[in-house]
């Protein structure tokens, strides 16, 4: 689902509505954000449990922000920056859990392949990307924003976002193509 424009300057308004104190304009925000936030977080992180806490957090810090914001066509890019850093915390807490879980046990169990007979589906797809490209990628194809808000809710420049985006497309192509030709 894109977000459109009409998306966009009803958000501003709920925002700017929000900021003068109208409690019911945040729960409606809220209502309006949190499932665009959970497919977000869901695909980055690839877990409920962990896509549900981090929305959590984010939407905590967003409304704890959201009066100082300036300009509320910001919102979307503002409220995927700080998604993004916390879903970015729990990857890194995730693989640091993980390295020390495999240098406790690697001597104890030989690693196990993924199966090659699971036809790919696009989160599988998506799965297989690096989590800067997979990130990209969500952004623009599930969340509907520009590159330069890509940039910015990365904290990367816009060339950068641009190239990996570019990557994204590339390797999700071959992941589909590949799974097309296998059956």
């Amino acid at each position: 689902m894109r977000y459109s424009d009409t998306d966009r300057i009803f958000d501003e308004l709920l925002l700017t509505r929000v900021q003068a104190g109208d409690r019911r304009a945040g729960e409606r925000l809220a209502a309006r954000w949190y499932p665009r936030l959970m497919r977000t977080a869901y695909r980055l992180l690839r877990d409920e449990e962990q896509a549900c806490s981090a929305v959590q957090e984010a939407w905590s810090s967003i409304c704890r922000g959201w009066t100082g914001l300036r300009d509320t066509s910001r919102f979307p890019a503002w409220a995927y920056t700080i998604l993004h850093r916390k879903c970015a915390d729990r990857i890194r807490k995730n693989q640091r859990s993980r390295e020390h879980f495999k240098a406790a046990t690697e001597h104890d169990e030989p690693s196990i392949g993924p199966s090659g007979e699971d036809k790919v589906t696009i989160d599988q797809a998506f799965a297989r990307l690096s989590d800067e490209h997979r990130s990209a990628a969500t952004l623009y194809f599930s969340e509907g924003l520009t590159l330069a808000e890509i940039a910015e809710v990365t904290d990367t420049p816009v060339g950068t976002a641009k190239s990996r985006l570019f990557h994204a497309r590339r390797q999700l192509k071959e992941i589909l193509n590949d799974d097309d030709q296998g059956e």
